[in-house]
C-alpha cells in the first residue's frame, strides 16, 4: 500500500498526434433550447478567456506572432522557449541608429492556445471588426501558439524570428517519418515473444503564419518584411535629415558666397539675368 502511494503519477511528455484539434471559429455559436446564453464557462475556461482578451487588448503596443506548431513535446517546447529568451538578451540594434548601445527590452512570451477558446475571444473583441477577424481565423490551419512581444522593436522581431530558424529547421519537403517495422519484417522476432516497442521519432515543425502588430493583420511573407525594417529612432532621424537638407544647401551656398565671392556670384548673376532678358527680346 505504501509502495503505491510513493509512486509518481505518469504525466505525458509529448503532445499526442491523435490529440483533438479545432480550428479558431468566430461565428456566431448555436443557441439550444434548454441551455444559458451566453454560455458560462468553467473556472480554467474563463481565466484562459481572459487572458486572450488581455492578449487582444494590448496588441496595438505588443505585437502578436501566430505559429503553427507540430510534434513538439513538452521538453522541446521548454528549449524553444529558452532560445528566445537568449535571443531577446542578444539582439543588436543597427549602427544607424541614433542609439546603437543595447537597449533593455521586455522579454517575449510564447503560450499555446486553445483554438476554440481564443475563436471565442476573438469574436467577442470590439475593437477589432469582422473582416480582421476572419483574416487571423483564417491563418490558423491546425495547433496554435501565439508570441506575443513587449513592444514593436523590428530588430528584436527580426532576432527572434532567425533564433526561430535555427532552433527549429524548416522541414526538408521530400523528408518522410519513419514507418514502424512490423514483427515479420525483424529479423530478431521471435514467435510467440511480444515485440519491443520502440517509439517513433518525432520531428518538431514551426510556421510562421501571420501576425497583428498594431491593429493591422499581416501574412506569413510580410510577418519577414516588417522585421528587416529600421527602428522608430531611425526613421526618425532619416525624416529630420530629409527636412534639414535644404537649410544645409542653402547655408553652404551662402558660405561660398561670403567674402571676395560675392562679387563673382552678383556678377554670375547679372549676367544671367542680362541673357535671359536678351532672349525674351528677340522673340
Amino acid at each position: 500500500m505504501l509502495s503505491l502511494l510513493c509512486q509518481r503519477p505518469v504525466v505525458s511528455s509529448s503532445i499526442p498526434r491523435t490529440a483533438r484539434g479545432y480550428v479558431v471559429s468566430v461565428k456566431q455559436p448555436r443557441i439550444y433550447e434548454g441551455k444559458p446564453t451566453p454560455r458560462r464557462y468553467g473556472v480554467q475556461k474563463t481565466f484562459l478567456y481572459n487572458q486572450y482578451t488581455r492578449m487582444l487588448a494590448a496588441s496595438d503596443n505588443s505585437p502578436i506572432i501566430f505559429l503553427q506548431h507540430t510534434n513538439f513535446s513538452v521538453q522541446r517546447l521548454q528549449m524553444l522557449r529558452r532560445d528566445i529568451a537568449a535571443a531577446n538578451t542578444k539582439f543588436s540594434v543597427s549602427l544607424s541608429s541614433p542609439t546603437p548601445a543595447a537597449v533593455e527590452a521586455g522579454a517575449p512570451s510564447l503560450s499555446v492556445m486553445r483554438t476554440s477558446l481564443f475563436g471565442v475571444a476573438l469574436r467577442d473583441f470590439a475593437p477589432l471588426d469582422t473582416d480582421k477577424s476572419d483574416q487571423i481565423a483564417a491563418l490558423v490551419k491546425g495547433s496554435l501558439a501565439v508570441l506575443t512581444l513587449p513592444s514593436f522593436n523590428p530588430p528584436q522581431l527580426d532576432a527572434i524570428l532567425r533564433a526561430l530558424d535555427r532552433s527549429v529547421p524548416p522541414k526538408k519537403p521530400n523528408a518522410e517519418q519513419a514507418k514502424p517495422m512490423k514483427p515479420q519484417d525483424d529479423p530478431n522476432f521471435i514467435p510467440g515473444r511480444k515485440m519491443q516497442r520502440v517509439r517513433p521519432v518525432l520531428t518538431p515543425e514551426l510556421v510562421v503564419m501571420g501576425a497583428l502588430i498594431e491593429g493591422r493583420v499581416f501574412g506569413m511573407e510580410e510577418v519577414r518584411d516588417v522585421s528587416k525594417l529600421p527602428t522608430l529612432d531611425t526613421l526618425r532621424a532619416q525624416i529630420v535629415g530629409l527636412l534639414s537638407s535644404p537649410a544645409v544647401q542653402l547655408a553652404a551656398v551662402l558660405s561660398e558666397a561670403s567674402g571676395g565671392k560675392l562679387a563673382r556670384t552678383l556678377e554670375g548673376l547679372k549676367k544671367g539675368l542680362e541673357e535671359s532678358q536678351g532672349a525674351e527680346a528677340s522673340l
